[in-house]
């Protein structure tokens, strides 16, 4: 990979702290290896290739307290194919493997008539789909993970998996199911799906009273203790579960997979949703990527194969679509056929080159203020929360003259100057936040979407923040009790992972960067329902696709390649 390795203050100190432990003359090779792992988890990568590190060898770092190998109790583990980790993430990684492995090799109690007449309902129009195979899959393995972009049925697939499912138990005592997600919006957005689906398909009726009252997210489910690292439910007090249900599993970084799947009882079913082609976790590693083998031409034939069904159907775009498009151009790397699709026509999608940097504003103003003077003029928490669903501005960046930050300033002020906010209050009518820092207690984590607005109950009472909750309803809270946040008229598109918005105004920045892959922009393409405008780069947008993220770990090789035994 060489990739660069820029180190930060933490870094640095880290190396200090195991240096100090190391007899004198201190090692280098030490020092420099310290210093990159701490980096490259940093980068999202949850162990380091010593290949990477030009003149460390194996015998160096052995030679050393502070390196291991695996099941020593050392700050560093060096396992036998070269990568260097953190002991605690090579403890992630290989009770993850080890846990998963373990489910391969179960066989549910199943009551094949049952699933048959079941299969037969639900997909009578085409038994062979990839639907009705991952609906089988699901309720016939231990564990399994379902794959597939927008519109390809991966709601109306769990949705006949929890009526398959509650069709195996006995009459009286209906399965424990857990529906899960990584974030707040993610999870009630998930319940919300599945709720309106039931609702709406004559095929689930009778269902509804079955479905699990809420969704909620993967902390929640663990149980947060307070001002400590762990959950309340480990391995030693498993969750009360016959099944959980993880929605956006690419959003799932390693350390919470692997204490989620830690915590589930032996005879508990686990079912993994997602996009393998969306952007990673924030955090260290790329699990779902893993679990499908990602970057693995041809697949081997290994066992996990069998457990993992991809949807490749779309339902959602018509034929012509050019989300659908061009997303799948972008996921195949193909740079030169997205540049082409640009300029055709599509009810769909829309692409405008970018605006140079001192005409951005006049663009922003030409373009934004008309999406948010509606937004801005109602006062019902419920439907104002729903209208923030209906457009959304997104930023592949934080920073830079096109980065979330400066759009949001900008937007703040075209707003003050057309009267439809006072932006000299730090809380005003209509203000949009996200929350950046997760507040347990609260109930309120990073990426939370909220509205300031007065109380419809109290309108003298002054602003609240409202949120939507896991059951569909809203909640609110004094501005002054909210953990750290910000504006949100725009916001990043890893921020956006997890929601789905109608319409997406979408902007790249006028050159290229590090974190412009070609898994941001499918991401940010495919959060639109109805229509997405790009605003591009052309060499930006292109050296992007090119681009690729490669998150180095050792899980995929442990289920993909690894021989099916566990370690001791």
């Amino acid at each position: 990979m060489s990739e660069p390795i820029v180190l930060e203050p933490l870094d640095r100190l880290f190396a200090e702290e195991l240096l100090a432990h190391e007899p004198e003359p201190r090692p280098e090779a030490l020092r420099r290896a310290a210093e990159a792992v701490s980096a490259w988890r940093r980068l999202g990568h949850t162990c380091i290739p010593l290949s990477e590190l030009e003149g460390v060898t194996a015998e160096a770092l052995r030679q050393t307290r502070c390196v291991g190998r695996p099941g020593d109790f050392t700050p560093l583990i060096l396992d036998d194919a070269g990568r260097l980790y953190l002991r605690r993430y090579h403890a992630y990684e290989t009770q993850t493997a080890a846990a998963i492995r373990q489910r391969l090799r179960q066989h549910p109690s199943c009551d094949q008539a049952i699933l048959a007449e079941g299969l037969r309902k639900f997909f009578s129009a085409d038994p062979v789909s990839d639907q009705a195979r991952a609906a089988r899959t699901a309720v016939e393995r231990a564990f399994c993970v379902i794959t597939g972009g927008p519109g390809t049925g991966k709601t109306h697939t769990i949705a006949v998996v929890l009526a398959l499912l509650h069709a195996q138990f006995p009459v009286g005592h209906p399965p424990r199911i857990a529906l899960a997600a990584p974030t707040g919006k993610a999870a009630a957005r998930m319940k919300e799906s599945i709720q309106r689906m039931v609702d709406t398909n004559p095929a689930f009726a009778g269902l509804g009273a079955l479905l699990p009252r809420e969704a909620t997210t993967i902390h929640r489910l663990l149980g947060v203790i307070p001002n400590a690292p762990d959950f309340r439910h480990n391995a030693d007090h498993p969750l009360p579960v016959d099944v959980v249900i993880l929605d956006e599993a690419s959003m799932t970084d390693l350390a919470l997979m692997a204490r989620l799947i830690l915590s589930l009882p032996a005879q508990a079913r686990l079912i993994l949703l997602g996009d393998r082609d969306q952007l990673a976790a924030v955090e260290a590693g790329n699990v779902l990527g893993d679990l499908c083998g990602r970057g693995l031409h041809p697949l081997p034939a290994a066992p996990i194969a069998t457990h993992i069904v991809a949807l490749r159907k779309n339902y959602r775009f018509e034929e012509g679509s050019g989300i659908h498009r061009i997303s799948q151009q972008v996921n195949a790397g193909d740079d030169t056929a997205v540049l082409a699709s640009l300029g055709e026509r599509s009810t769909d999608f829309g692409a405008t080159l970018l605006p140079r940097g001192d005409q951005l504003r006049s663009a922003l103003r030409a373009r934004g203020l008309p999406e948010f003077r509606e937004l801005l003029a109602d006062r019902d928490p419920m439907k104002v929360l729903s209208r923030l669903n209906d457009f959304r501005l997104l930023c592949a960046l934080r920073t830079g003259p096109f980065g979330v930050v400066q759009v949001n300033t900008l937007l703040e002020s075209l707003l003050d100057e057309a009267g439809l906010i006072d932006a000299r209050q730090p809380h005003y009518p209509g203000r949009p936040i996200i929350i950046t820092r997760n507040d347990y207690q609260l109930g309120l984590f990073n990426g939370d979407t909220g509205i300031l607005l007065p109380d419809p109950a109290n309108p003298e009472g002054g602003l609240r923040v409202w949120f939507p909750d896991e059951a569909g309803g809203v909640r609110s809270f004094n501005p002054g009790r909210l953990p750290a946040h910000e504006t949100v008229f725009a916001m990043t598109v890893h921020k956006s992972q997890g929601s789905e918005f109608r319409r997406v105004l979408f902007l790249l920045p006028d050159r290229p960067a590090p974190v412009l892959t070609r898994e941001l922009i499918y991401t940010g393409l495919t959060r639109a329902r109805d229509h997405v405008e790009l605003w591009y780069e052309a060499a930006t947008l292109r050296t992007a696709i090119r681009q690729q993220v490669e998150r180095t770990s050792g899980l995929r090789d442990a289920l993909w390649a690894g021989n099916d035994t566990d370690e001791e």
